[in-house]
């Protein structure tokens, strides 16, 4: 018979789970500030100035994570997942799950392998149960992100079934940007920024800024718990 109490069993079970907690936190963030290592070696490889500064300078002093809730309306906007298949993104968006949605391109050096990263280390910690849960990736850059690149693309971010991405015409994708407020013009100006939403026809939680994997498991948790 063990000679805890039901109080000092608990909390070590808390103490445990506190530390499981910090060692998750503390392996994202180093896989972040590997891919971004990654990133900013091939930069200064280029001798040409680098046109990611602006956001490099902004990962190295990052602004507080602004939340807010907002109505969004998707129009019937034709896409391109990296399958090939042509799909209205709507209807891709209803498919009855909980909805993480970021805007990406490939060939980003800073912002957007933070936002992937982030994507990936949440699928981690939810393991079989990301499944329930729809992970969406839109390309802001078109031209160069074909479905092949977005296949290669999610390969290196080990994205399960669950993570989709999407490309298609340079008028598709911008309507998309706009239908969620985040089309600044040119890709070099985007921002970082994730959507959430926990049911069709439900307003979406906009998280400005890095948001982290607990950010996003915690917007989850809420759903999970209205049920």
């Amino acid at each position: 018979m063990s000679n805890q109490t039901p109080l000092r069993a608990a909390a070590v079970r808390e103490s445990q789970r506190h530390i499981r907690a910090r060692t998750d936190g503390l392996a994202w963030a180093v896989s972040a500030a590997c891919v971004l290592c990654a990133s900013a070696a091939g930069a200064a490889d280029r001798p040409e100035a680098d046109p990611h500064a602006q956001h490099r300078e902004m990962i190295q002093a990052p602004p507080a994570v602004m939340r807010s809730t907002v109505t969004y309306t998707v129009p019937n906007i034709t896409m391109v997942r990296s399958d090939g298949a042509h799909v209205n993104l709507a209807q891709e968006l209803n498919d009855g799950r909980p909805v993480l949605l970021d805007f990406i391109y490939t060939t980003c050096t800073t912002t957007c392998p933070v936002l992937s990263q982030t994507f990936a280390e949440v699928q981690r910690r939810l393991g079989p149960q990301a499944a329930t849960v729809k992970m969406v990736s839109v390309s802001i850059d078109p031209e160069e992100d074909t479905p092949r690149r977005l296949s290669e693309y999610a390969k290196q971010f080990r994205a399960g079934a669950q993570w989709t991405f999407y490309t298609g015409t340079v008028q598709a994708s911008i309507a998309a940007q706009r239908a969620f407020d985040v089309y600044r013009g040119d890709k070099m100006n985007h921002v970082p920024a994730i959507l959430f939403r926990g049911a069709p026809r439900q307003p979406w939680v906009r998280l400005d800024g890095f948001a982290t994997p607990d950010n996003l498991l915690a917007e989850l948790r809420s759903v999970t718990a209205q049920k």
